[in-house]
């Protein structure tokens, strides 16, 4: 199944987006959109394109041609702007080692100019993404990815941004934390945050995504979108990514 979201009614998007390094085009006329309250993951081999499509939206690259929007924000024109619409999650969470939980988000929070007045906001924001209340006032040496990343998300809650961005979030993740990042992502995605996320976890994007759009060639090249209740075709995905039937398929049948 597709579904189309226009570029008007669209927290994100990329329209005809071309993007070059060193007169190398990697994306080749992308056209990219999401809604409020959704969940978008794109999958693509290594050097497809994934993670320049992140650069663009954060102005941290410019389109050789093409548009990129944040909120109706051209990046382009407006990069303050439109990034400020956003929180972006790295693969390696960037927060401070030697700082707290709470403290880290207390900083951050300043550095933006968004002072929190008390303490309740930072509270209220680690307790909606579920980090153990044990853990608000440790440092966060020692926590595990998964704990950062909860972090870092509550971070983009205290800011109240409408975008997040996610590259890779289930690298290096257990079952476990990976179970518990899609249960807090549907949470963000009912308060009706868009949700933009990299990944080569197809099972976990099957999972949680509302829709799955594979970059190859530098174009979204095809679209899948889930209906209500009804999920992805698992089978049909990977067959898609990984251009090979799975096992008990007759099409893997006629390769083994």
């Amino acid at each position: 199944m597709s579904t189309t979201t226009t570029e008007d009614s669209a927290a994100l998007a990329a329209s005809s987006l071309v993007v070059s390094y060193n007169a190398t085009p990697v994306l080749r006329g992308a056209d990219l959109h999401v809604r409020r309250g959704e969940i978008y993951a794109l999958l693509g081999g290594n050097g497809a394109g994934k993670s320049t499509m992140i650069n663009a939206f954060l102005g941290f690259v410019r389109p050789t041609s093409g548009s990129v929007r944040v909120c109706s924000h051209e990046v382009a024109q407006d990069p303050l702007s439109a990034r400020a619409q956003l929180a972006y999650v790295p693969e390696n969470v960037a927060l401070y080692d030697h700082l707290s939980a709470r403290e880290n988000i207390d900083y951050f929070m300043r550095l933006a100019g968004m002072p929190m007045k008390d303490g309740a906001g930072i509270e209220q924001a680690l307790e909606s993404v579920g980090l153990d209340r044990a853990a608000w006032d440790r440092r966060l040496g020692g926590f595990s990815k998964g704990m950062r990343q909860k972090v870092a998300i509550g971070l983009a809650l205290a800011r109240e941004t409408p975008v997040l961005l996610l590259d890779e979030p289930n690298t290096g993740l257990d079952p476990q934390a990976t179970s518990e990042l899609n249960r807090l992502l549907k949470q963000l995605r009912s308060r009706d945050i868009a949700i933009f996320m990299v990944t080569h976890d197809l099972l976990s994007a099957a999972e949680v995504a509302d829709r799955i759009g594979f970059l190859a060639q530098g174009r979204i090249v095809e679209e899948f979108s889930a209906s209500g209740t009804e999920r992805f075709d698992v089978r049909r995905l990977y067959r898609h990514y990984a251009g090979q039937g799975m096992p008990g398929d007759a099409a893997w049948s006629r390769q083994a």
